[in-house]
């Protein structure tokens, strides 16, 4: 699985950072993947992460 921050909605609200920091990080005003692809351990937390997002500038792509 692959996660994608849209730079261009992200606010930086950092929940996604607060719920999985293995996969997310705030560098500036925006989150950046840090694990690409994400490590089988972390989807679940990636997942939530996603979920969590206030803007929907998380994608989640399976596969």
């Amino acid at each position: 699985m692959r996660a994608e921050v849209d730079a261009d909605l992200c606010i930086c609200a950092m929940q996604c950072e607060s719920i999985c920091p293995e996969v997310f990080q705030v560098e500036g005003s925006v989150s950046v993947v840090q694990a690409d692809p994400v490590p089988e351990e972390y989807e679940e937390s990636c997942r939530e992460a996603a979920e969590a997002c206030p803007v929907n500038a998380i994608n989640i792509i399976e596969g």
